[in-house]
């Protein structure tokens, strides 16, 4: 059986971050409907990039002291500007030299999932009821 298989996985959600606490509301209920999906060999994480905290890396040290071997970082973040296209691999790159033993990978932005995308537009067509 491979190891990875019984090692917890990661999930640490990567948004821009705020001044005013309620700003994370709805990335808070986010990881929580995700907790509540994944089941308890996942640990799932908060991260932001700025003004809040944890940072990636602390949320990654977390995930890889709870015995995480592979994590992926999700950017809740529309499209790729320039903290997507330019800060966030520095991140990781510095995640994955701190943790060498780790898989760290990150994907593209939540909003330029086409899944995303749907349940946005319906979101909107049902506003014109």
């Amino acid at each position: 059986m491979n190891a990875n298989a019984l090692s917890p996985r990661g999930i640490v959600l990567f948004a821009h971050g705020a001044r005013d606490a309620r700003w994370a509301e709805p990335f808070e209920r986010l990881a929580a409907k995700l907790r509540a999906l994944s089941g308890s060999g996942t640990q799932v994480s908060l991260a932001y990039l700025e003004l809040m905290t944890p940072d990636l890396a602390g949320a990654v040290a977390a995930q890889v002291a709870a015995g995480c071997t592979s994590i992926t970082v999700v950017p809740v973040f529309f499209g790729q500007g320039g903290h997507v296209r330019r800060d966030l691999p520095l991140a990781i790159d510095a995640c994955r030299a701190a943790h060498p033993h780790v898989d760290i990978r990150g994907t593209v932005p939540v909003g330029e999932d086409d899944a995303v995308l749907d349940a946005l537009a319906a979101y909107c067509l049902r506003q014109l009821s």
